[in-house]
Formats: C-alpha cells, structure tokens, sequence
C-alpha cells in the first residue's frame, strides 16, 4: 500500500502549502455552556476568530489538542467529515443539537503522523472513524469560525506519559507554523470540578485557584514555557488546581510550539465557578 504523505511533498496537500507563520492559541473552555450561551467567553471567541484573515493570517488547518480525548499512545483524527461528539450529561437538549460539520483532512493527518513522533520514533496513529470533535474542540471552533470550512484534527494525549514527553512532543509541532496550521490547546489552568460552587454568594474563587493561576501567567508573560512542564512540582497547590491533569496539558502543547520570545496576549482571565480558570493566551 502505497504511502500518501511520503508519496506527496507536503507543498502538494493544500492545507500544508507554506505559509505567513501561524499563531498559537491556547483556550480555557470551560463549561460545555459557553459554546450557546452570550457570555464573555463566547463573545471573546467571536472576536478573536474575525482577526483571522484580516489581523491574523487565516489557517489553512486547525490542529486542535483537547484535554476529552485521552488515549494509549498518540493519535490523529484521520476521518475525512469527523463527527461532532457530545460527551457530557446533564446540559439542555439545544447543547446535544449543536453540530460542527468541519472537514478533516486524511491526507494531511497522514503527513502529520509521519513528521511528528511518539516514543522509541514511532509514527502517530491514525483514527479513521472511532473519535471525532469533542466538545473541548468544536465548543470553541464553533464561535470562531462559524462556517465551519476549515479543516480540523484533533490530536489525543496519551494520560500515562509524563508532562515532559507531553512537552516535547508538543516541540515538533512548530514546523506546521510555517504551513498554515493553526495549533489549539483546550483546557484550563486551573480545573477542579470537585470543588466547584454552582450558585449563591459563596462563589467567590478560591486563593489556591488564583495562586495557581498567577504562577502560571507569570511564567507565560515571561517566556519560561519550560517550567510549565515542572508543575506538578507546586506541589498540594498543583493538586488542588488539577486533582486530574488533563486539563493542564493542552497548556503545554500550545506552549512547546512556541518561542520563548514571542509575546503572549491574554485575554478571557476570569473564572468560572471560583475553580475553573478560562485564562487563554494568543502567541504570534
């Protein structure tokens, strides 16, 4: 059987042409609700997408890491129409009605998997069919870039590895900067539902949250990108913001595609139900 993306130069697959260099973005996303809710969140989404193509160069392929699709080893979507996953419980039926009928791109997933590399150098897999856009994916694709016309794959993480090989996977990302790829992490740097106030008064956010919170800006608006692979070296403070870490490591993703000197842009740095950080970064 014949190799695609060895076949092909990567100028030939449309979406991996070269390109103006891509940003980087990191998502805080949140509640499932901010993807139909009119709240600042959404709202930031909207704005932030209409820069690409007028501020921002517009993606020729969205690489989205999601911190809902856990796995063994590293996987790529490589379905050609993915399916919009509603994976979560207890939201209003108009939540599960939402669609995001984003192409993937099979071709360029193929490409991908050959030039980024797990352990012991093995390509990335490729899912064709099993997964799809998880909410932590199309919940915000879905406000920034309505029509939906841009491919998108997802990338998994595989949960037993360490932070660092989460980081250093993440490095080999930065060539698709050059090739029109726009890099997404959706998570939070601080998310611990267990400790979530719902409603009333008492839902001022906690110290442990903001402190966690302020550790990490701080290491962001100052370029060590590199100790934010060391977090868990916080501690009971780190255990406190993340009692799992899946919502932490898309952080690292969107951080190891970046240049220690580029300048970040914050924006949404708020939180939701006083221990979920929506603190979201634009590098480039």
């Amino acid at each position: 059987m014949t190799n695609i993306a060895q076949a092909l130069p990567l100028d030939q697959i449309p979406s991996l042409k070269k390109s103006e260099r891509m940003p980087v973005l990191f998502v805080g996303h949140g509640s499932p609700m901010n993807a139909i809710e009119d709240n600042e969140y959404r709202r930031s989404w909207q704005k932030l997408g209409a820069e690409f193509g007028s501020k921002l160069p517009r993606p020729q392929l969205i690489l989205c890491i999601s911190a809902h699709w856990l796995t063994e080893g590293w996987w790529l979507t490589g379905m050609a129409q993915p399916k919009t996953i509603h994976d979560f419980g207890g939201f209003p039926q108009e939540l599960f009605e939402q669609q995001y009928p984003a192409p993937g791109d099979s071709v360029a997933a193929q490409a991908i998997s050959l030039l980024v590399r797990q352990r012991h150098s093995a390509p990335l897999g490729l899912d064709k069919g099993e997964w799809g856009l998880d909410h932590g994916t199309w919940s915000v694709l879905h406000p920034m870039f309505p029509d939906a016309d841009i491919p998108v794959i997802q990338l998994s993480m595989d949960y037993s590895r360490a932070p660092e090989e989460h980081y250093a996977l993440a490095q080999q990302l930065k060539t698709l900067r050059e090739r029109g790829v726009l890099i997404v992490g959706s998570g939070n740097i601080v998310h611990n539902l267990r400790a979530a106030r719902w409603s009333g008064a008492g839902n001022q956010t906690y110290d442990w949250a903001l402190e966690f919170d302020a550790v990490t800006g701080e290491h962001i608006a100052q370029g060590r990108l590199g100790a934010l692979q060391d977090f868990q070296k916080l501690g009971a403070l780190a255990q406190q913001a993340h009692p799992t870490w899946e919502h932490y490591l898309p952080l690292l993703y969107a951080a190891g595609a970046v240049d220690a000197k580029e300048p970040p842009r914050f924006f949404n740095t708020s939180f939701q139900l006083a221990s979920i950080s929506m603190r979201s970064v634009l590098w480039g």
